[in-house]
């Protein structure tokens, strides 16, 4: 009962996952990034082990194809999985394993992957895509926030979302946005507005970690 998506922003070079499902503390089980590298999208019977074994991959030369297959190859419960990735390229592969519960969706474009399980309908992850597609004059985080809205608004989960998570890289080991909502009524919005506050303070946040002399107070 999740939806969520992989972006890249082929101006900055950013990478970022937004992600929804109706358990608690979907951030620290799905997305998985790494500046510079790519993503790695783990849910479904949700592995986290998935994920940084497939930015090792990645990290290694793989493309999202080949990281893809070698997670596969090695998860003997890979029928339990739905699994994305996207390489450092924005090139992206997915994988629905023989047991992850319908609706179904998944939908590539360019520097996107969007995917989920049970759900309402077939059509969110196309809908999430086109969203994502639809605004590339904005930034990474907002298209992705975009996206998960438009998720929810052609139909979303079978059931009630409660938790929600936005994540983006950028040049530093630490994440330049790592936002998360848990068990809320209306996650989606809680995110929304938690990326409009955060938003204007963002590059602050780096600042002081890069320059502390010159950063500003927040």
């Amino acid at each position: 009962m999740t939806f969520s998506l992989l972006g890249r922003c082929a101006r900055t070079g950013q990478f970022g996952a937004a992600v929804t499902t109706s358990s608690i503390a979907v951030g620290t089980r799905v997305p998985f990034l790494a500046a510079g590298v790519g993503g790695v999208l783990t849910q479904h019977r949700t592995d986290p082990r998935l994920g940084p074994r497939g930015l090792d991959l990645l990290r290694s030369g793989c493309s999202a194809e080949q990281a893809l297959a070698a997670i596969i190859a090695s998860t003997p419960d890979h029928r339990w999985r739905q699994i994305a990735v996207m390489d450092r390229q924005g090139r992206t592969a997915h994988f629905d394993g023989a047991r992850v519960k319908p609706a179904r969706s998944v939908s590539h474009g360019k520097d996107v992957v969007a995917l989920g399980n049970i759900l309402a309908n077939e059509r969110i992850a196309h809908a999430m895509a086109e969203a994502f597609l639809a605004s590339l004059d904005q930034p990474l985080a907002e298209r992705l926030v975009r996206a998960l809205e438009a998720g929810e608004a052609a139909g979303g989960e079978h059931g009630e979302v409660t938790s929600a998570s936005l994540l983006v890289v950028d040049r530093e080991v630490f994440p330049y946005v790592d936002l998360r909502i848990d068990k809320a009524v209306g996650p989606i919005p809680a995110l929304r507005r938690l990326w409009e506050e955060y938003a204007p303070l963002a590059d602050g946040f780096v600042k002081r970690a890069i320059d502390p002399e010159d950063a500003p107070i927040i």
